[in-house]
């Protein structure tokens, strides 16, 4: 009796499992901020987490993004990323976890580690170390579609003026010129970009894609990347994207 009934048990579980995977999912929610940062995109890191989910796979987005429709009507239908660390004197360890949204986990990364001094590339290392774990899993998105949640519907007493369709939001931003040339100085881990004072503008980081740079200011956070031939520098401010053209020598 025992034994059947913990054969049932492990059957429901492989079932629960195998009817909650990765492959239903099609998209992946980047928070804005991760609960260890002091300020959102802290080091860039929510934005290389979107490109990293981005390279496996998943149409991914960050929180104060615009989303897809389906999305944003259905939060049920995306997972969420949440990149917790573990403090240690020596080490930077990060590890990423994908949740539905009732919070159940469908994919723990390893603890991704580094020892570099600086947090800047501490921080990004420990993360790409985390992200290699997606090399052991066979992600495909499998057309999952998810239905929406029930509502009730109240019958209206007198006939309802139709609503107007919110007007749509630019995707693309409106581009400044570049104001000066920028001169490219290398780093271990990308570019500083210095202008004629000198002083130091803009640092950049590599990534796994030709000419996109992680591009950091201060507090402020986005991407370098070349277009038709132009550099530009694009971050989000008050939620509105921002782009720049910038003129660097390398």
């Amino acid at each position: 009796m025992k034994a059947s009934a913990l054969l049932i048990l492990v059957f429901f579980t492989v079932t629960t499992y195998a009817q909650n995977s990765l492959n239903n999912y099609k998209y992946v929610i980047v928070p804005s901020k991760f609960s260890f940062s002091k300020e959102e995109n802290q080091y860039g890191l929510n934005t290389l987490a979107k490109l990293l989910l981005e390279e496996k796979g998943f149409s991914a987005f960050v929180a104060n993004e615009n989303m897809p429709a389906e999305v944003a009507a259905n939060k049920c239908s995306a997972l969420n990323a949440e990149v917790t660390e573990r403090k240690g004197l020596f080490a930077t360890r990060l590890t990423i976890t994908l949740k539905d949204c009732q919070g159940n986990v469908l994919f723990k990364s390893k603890e991704g580690n580094s020892r570099e001094k600086e947090f800047q590339p501490a921080y990004e290392m420990a993360l790409r170390d985390a992200f290699t774990s997606f090399n052991d899993v066979q992600y495909k998105y499998d057309g999952t579609t998810f239905a929406q949640p029930q509502q009730t519907v109240i019958p209206a007493t007198t006939p309802a003026a139709p609503a107007q369709a919110p007007a749509p939001v630019p995707t693309t931003p409106s581009v400044t010129e570049a104001t000066g040339v920028l001169y490219a100085q290398a780093t271990p881990n990308g570019y500083q970009l210095i202008d004629t004072t000198p002083k130091k503008v803009l640092s950049l980081f590599k990534t796994s894609v030709q000419d996109f740079y992680i591009a950091v200011d201060g507090p402020t956070s986005g991407v370098v990347f070349r277009k038709n031939e132009e550099w530009l520098y694009e971050y989000y401010k008050d939620s509105k994207l921002v782009s720049h053209k910038l003129q660097i020598k390398f």
